[in-house]
């Protein structure tokens, strides 16, 4: 069996609900063909650089598969019917890949998003921000 990547970035307006049974669909259709999810990731509901099929967010989730080819096939097949997913990609990996450490949520309705904290500034920073250098 090869090792595989598959991203799908799923509909903004769907809940996180739906989207973790759309995951476990598509996981499902992996198991069926004698193939295993090392890993699945719930990356968030994130901004997109521009908007595809009017959609400028999307809910985007990762797989990590050890299956035969056929598998991914019939799971790309699938995911290419499917309304709820704006785009997807599969990538064949030479060697298996760790869970990141990035985003640790596997369900999105688990996912919590992360807030920026202000740091305190200090004296050296306010220097900094005061000098101007010109550089010619």
């Amino acid at each position: 069996m090869a090792l595989y990547e598959t991203l799908f970035i799923a509909r903004q307006d769907l809940t996180p609900e739906n989207v973790d049974s759309l995951a476990d669909k598509f996981a499902k259709i992996i198991t069926d063909g004698k193939g295993k999810v090392v890993s699945k990731e719930y990356w968030g509901l994130r901004n997109m650089a521009y908007k595809i099929k009017k959609n400028s967010r999307g809910h985007y989730v990762l797989f990590n598969i050890d299956a035969d080819f056929a598998a991914v096939a019939e799971l790309n097949r699938v995911i290419g019917f499917n309304e709820d997913v704006i785009r997807s990609v599969t990538l064949l990996q030479e060697h298996p890949v760790e869970e990141s450490q990035l985003f640790v949520c596997a369900n999105a309705k688990d996912y919590k998003a992360g807030k920026t904290t202000k740091k305190d500034t200090t004296k050296y920073d306010l220097i900094q921000d005061q000098n101007q250098f010109d550089i010619n």
